[in-house]
């Protein structure tokens, strides 16, 4: 029996000219760093404050500019009657309009690029019957999921079209969230068609990766409520290493009080960083792991000083948009490390 399991998985882990073609692998590459892309604009847009610029939803005629001075005024004119327009951006005129509106703009045409970028080569592998073997419901389950991350983003969106302003930082949370489960999911497919199908990781290599997923999340949770902004200041929050605020909403301080929710991302994220740096030494032992552990060992100590970096700096867009983007990479290359490591 160990014998046979033993062929199996051999069988299994085969290289990839001998189970599908070059194209898949590489379109699935392109597609992952394409969603990372996407996850650094969306972390300018929310960093410059523009995510509730464009204040209707048009699937379609959305996906050019405005292209004459009537139809900007027209969008102008929607945004003035907008809640965030009275509540912090009064006064603004149309070229500051214009500049919160190019990143909501870009943030959502890269989503119809997306989309394109995925569904077309997806039906030239249909069509000429070149679909990788027993692959096909992931990719089908891929482009649900990427379709759906568009309603996601408007139902975002429309949270922050109340009289409030404020998007809901549970919203937010959902759509990267969305955001990280197609990466994950497109890098882990990637990885199957090139080297062999390999086991969903559990123990050590599973528990790390979801101490990451629930680090990035966190975080979302401190973008949503501006909780960046407080207690610009490390290892202390204030006078001890709790926040005097703690605990002050209840049964839900960590998701509505920002002190909490920068607390909570602050420790969760030295947990996923010890995780991540002792799985990547288990990793550099293996010869087929050494380079993915190497390289993600280098990105959390990177990605762990670059946060404090962000905090003490009080969240400028160029560091906060490098720390976001630095959290995909961390992903990206855990990921590989532990497709790579054996079971």
């Amino acid at each position: 029996m160990l014998s046979y399991m033993s062929a199996t998985e051999v069988a299994n882990r085969a290289p990839l000219a001998t189970r599908t073609d070059n194209f898949a692998f590489w379109w699935l590459i392109v597609m992952a760093v394409l969603v990372a892309v996407m996850v650094l604009i969306g972390g300018v847009t929310r960093l410059t404050g523009s995510g509730l610029s464009m204040v209707e939803w048009r699937p379609l005629m959305g996906t050019l500019p405005p292209l004459s001075a009537a139809e900007w005024q027209r969008v102008y004119d929607l945004y003035l009657a907008s809640p965030e327009y009275n509540e912090f951006n009064y006064g603004m005129d149309l070229a500051g309009f214009k500049t919160i509106f190019f990143w909501e703009y870009v943030h959502r045409l890269w989503g119809r690029i997306l989309g394109v970028a995925f569904g077309l080569p997806f039906l030239w592998l249909i069509i000429r019957r070149n679909v990788p073997n027993g692959f096909g419901g992931r990719l089908f389950i891929l482009l649900a999921l990427g379709g759906s991350q568009g309603v996601i983003g408007w139902w975002m969106v429309k949270s922050g079209l109340t009289a409030d302003a404020t998007v809901s930082q549970y919203r937010l949370a959902v759509h990267l969230g969305m955001a990280l489960l197609i990466f994950g999911m497109l890098l882990w497919t990637a990885f199957d068609i090139r080297y062999g199908r390999a086991p969903l990781p559990r123990g050590h290599a599973g528990g790390t990766l979801v101490i990451v997923v629930l680090t990035i999340l966190a975080g979302a949770l401190v973008a949503g409520m501006d909780a960046g902004l407080l207690y610009n200041h490390y290892p202390l929050m204030g006078d001890g290493l709790v926040p005097v605020e703690y605990g002050e909403e209840g049964l839900f301080d960590a998701f509505e009080n920002p002190a909490s929710a920068q607390f909570h991302h602050r420790w969760i994220a030295l947990l996923a960083a010890l995780a991540v740096i002792t799985l990547a030494l288990r990793g550099r032992r293996h010869p087929a792991a050494r380079g993915p552990a190497t390289l993600v060992l280098a990105v959390v100590v990177a990605q762990f000083v670059l946060g404090i970096a962000v905090l003490l700096q009080g969240v400028p867009v160029s560091l906060g948009a490098l720390h976001q983007s630095g959290a995909v990479l961390l992903l990206a290359s855990l990921t590989w490390t532990i497709h790579r490591m054996p079971r």
